[in-house]
């Protein structure tokens, strides 16, 4: 790949250069009910890519790195598939395509790419209405081709994990949306089983699978013996995480996989944990499973509670999530940042500032240093090194100042997504000149550079190749290329039309 550049300064290496920091810094864009983007449904396109560049440019000034897209909110969906319908949450109208027509996803990664950001694709996999659809589902959604795997539960419609049919057409959604488009990841939410409406409609409590559950029983032939209901229902969504986790490498290895499961495991686990959602007997999703066998790239448990609040402590329940973590994956939690909006929840700023500070105890201070422009990328410490903030609304009302906040303190400096190297293939990434023209490997991603100023450097930035090309034409700069699986090339000096030799 190459981009027309000044002149490369060979020699000598770039030295003195600052340090990158390795956090992940998410934040998740919902689009379910239009909590996030759009802003309501059925806008004019370019409204809807007005409003996706105003989220995008906020997460770059924030010196986020990864922004966390749902793109499948209810079997529906906010990219051109085959599978499902186009998204009332989109378009107005379940069904509808857009018009002009136009995708969406394509234009959120291409996007998210050039301010140095990744994007991934969030998945609901199995709910298939939400109260909050004010329309109904168009002749093509899953409740209306199959019928006999969809189920009411409460004010829900919801797809039965225990019918094969249900488990292949979800798996041929995700898989679709990997085969088709550069996304940095596939992200999974928690909602397996559905949670408990007892309240709403007592007379579905327990969730209506007798049909797929009276078909694994005639299997078991006259035995009788077998699996409990329970873990059947477990079995089904094991089975599933795993095909989807070994799907996805097989298509495209690079691609990261994550799951933000509910925080707690168990009442009970840890102890002191004596409160919540039992999700291993009522979501029956086995998460602690997943993480210890590696049935994900990354792992972030939804942990939307108060440091201070003793029956779900911040703390403890991300201790004993990265003392599950057998596989070295990536822990990156979840944080409920949206609590500090009146109109949320009442907490004060500082709750969130000090939950960052929590997951960074959990780990050394890990930053990416140079030795005469080579990267010295050691491996982290065990620990969770990143956020996932939820969601993105509360950076965009800037509540209770919290944007400032970030710039000036926890985020005043970019950070690189940290390396995932039990993903990547062949060497490191290259950059170097070739004919007067930055020149990098198929893998790279994005490219980083920090600028020459009087005796030192200026704070790294991050995005494409052209980016970095505009850089360079305006002054000296150093770059490194930074490939799809976190790694770093040696820095290359590069002298710019108005820099000055160093």
């Amino acid at each position: 790949m190459l981009l027309q550049l000044a002149l490369v300064l060979s020699n000598p290496a770039p030295t003195g250069l600052p340090p990158i920091a390795r956090e992940f810094r998410a934040a998740w864009v919902a689009t379910v009910d239009n909590i996030d983007w759009p802003n309501k449904r059925g806008e004019a396109p370019e409204t809807e890519r007005r409003e996706l560049i105003r989220i995008l440019d906020t997460a770059h000034r924030l010196h986020l790195n990864a922004i966390i897209l749902q793109v499948r909110p209810s079997a529906d969906a906010l990219y051109p598939s085959d599978y499902e319908p186009w998204s009332e949450y989109l378009t107005g109208k379940q069904g509808k395509p857009p018009s002009p027509i136009w995708d969406p996803l394509a234009f959120a990664v291409a996007e998210a790419h050039k301010r140095g950001l990744e994007l991934h694709a969030w998945f609901n996999p199995y709910r298939a209405m939400s109260p909050a659809q004010k329309g109904p589902n168009s002749d093509n959604h899953i409740s209306k081709t199959h019928p006999e795997v969809v189920k009411q539960y409460g004010k829900l419609l919801w797809m039965d994990p225990g019918e094969p049919l249900v488990r292949e057409h979800t798996l041929n959604v995700m898989l679709d949306v990997v085969r088709r488009y550069d996304v940095d990841g596939i992200h999974m939410d928690d909602y397996f089983y559905p949670y408990r409406d007892d309240a709403t409609d007592k007379a579905h409590a327990d969730f209506p699978d007798d049909r797929s559950w009276g078909r694994y029983l005639a299997s078991r032939g006259s035995s009788g013996r077998g699996l409990t209901r329970s873990s059947w229902r477990r079995q089904n969504v094991n089975q599933f995480v795993e095909r989807l986790y070994n799907g996805i490498k097989h298509l495209k290895p690079w691609v990261k996989f994550g799951i933000s499961p509910f925080g707690i495991y168990r009442p009970g686990i840890p102890a002191g944990i004596h409160a919540g959602v039992d999700q291993y007997e009522e979501l029956y999703a086995d998460a602690r499973l997943w993480l210890n066998n590696g049935w994900c790239d990354y792992f972030t448990p939804q942990l939307y509670w108060p440091i201070a609040q003793k029956p779900q402590a911040y703390g403890t329940l991300l201790k004993w999530w990265v003392g599950e973590n057998a596989k070295s994956r990536h822990i990156w939690p979840g944080n409920y940042t949206s609590r500090i909006d009146p109109g949320v929840g009442k907490w004060q700023l500082q709750e969130v500032l000090d939950q960052i500070d929590v997951t960074r105890a959990t780990h050394q201070p890990y930053e990416l240093e140079f030795s005469g422009g080579a990267a010295a990328d050691n491996e982290p410490e065990a620990g969770a090194t990143g956020n996932v903030h939820f969601s993105f609304r509360v950076f965009m009302r800037d509540t209770r100042k919290i944007d400032e906040a970030l710039m000036t303190g926890k985020y005043n400096r970019l950070a690189l997504v940290p390396p995932s190297p039990w993903l990547a293939r062949g060497g490191r990434p290259t950059l170097k000149s070739e004919h007067g023209a930055l020149a990098t490997g198929s893998t790279t991603r994005f490219v980083a550079w920090c600028t020459k100023v009087d005796d030192g450097w200026t704070p790294w930035e991050i995005g494409d190749l052209q980016a970095a090309a505009a850089a360079a034409r305006r002054d000296t700069i150093a770059a490194v290329a930074i490939d799809r699986c976190g790694r770093v090339s040696p820095a290359v000096l590069f002298q710019g039309a108005t820099g000055s030799s160093s």
